[in-house]
């Protein structure tokens, strides 16, 4: 797999998908071609290509992805139902690659990965032709939402109220005298214990 870096004009579905980006909660659903791709890799199972093929459609018709302002959610599967949902804060990384067959039908795969600590992708985005909207998406809100939960350090002073401020300061002031008395203590020369008969 190598990254994909397609500098393609978008199609029309392209072009839909990235106005659905801009206003949430949407409702996203892969492109004809992600059926495409996987009917062409389900040729490589060989004998057990009608069942693979059979397992694809299905994953295929009911994959979507359901963005609001707190996450993604990810959804498919018949019988046995998947869903998966990642808040934008827990987002780590986010890879962006596609094969020779992916390219040619213009589509990528999106790997969003968190700190779980897991090497595999948390959620994989596939069939989506605006990939490269999806990514930038996906990093504003990641960015968005690591902004808003880390407090910077004037947020954690403003949160102090003055009496808090004014017994930290004296506390300081304190500490500070006695780092600068030990500093003198260990500057001068002690004179050497005496020694004793015992």
């Amino acid at each position: 797999m190598t990254d994909s870096h397609s500098s393609s004009p978008p199609s029309e579905s392209a072009s839909a998908e990235v106005a659905l980006l801009s206003r949430l909660p949407a409702v996203l659903r892969p492109h004809q071609n992600l059926l495409t791709y996987y009917v062409l890799t389900s040729f490589l199972a060989g004998p057990g290509f009608p069942i693979l093929l059979l397992l694809h459609y299905f994953r295929f018709q009911t994959l979507r992805y359901d963005l609001d302002s707190e996450g993604i959610t990810v959804r498919w599967g018949i019988l046995f139902r998947r869903e998966v949902s990642l808040t934008y804060a827990r987002i780590q990384d986010i890879h962006l690659s596609s094969n020779l067959v992916e390219r040619w039908l213009g589509l990528a795969k999106i790997q969003v990965q968190t700190a779980s600590g897991n090497a595999k992708a948390e959620i994989t985005i596939e069939g989506l032709q605006a990939f490269e909207a999806m990514r930038d998406f996906l990093y504003s809100k990641m960015q968005g939402a690591r902004d808003r939960t880390l407090p910077t350090a004037r947020d954690a002073a403003q949160a102090l109220p003055s009496s808090a401020e004014d017994a930290l300061a004296a506390t300081l002031r304190e500490v500070a005298a006695e780092v600068r008395a030990l500093r003198q203590d260990l500057g001068t020369p002690s004179a050497p214990p005496e020694k004793t008969d015992g």
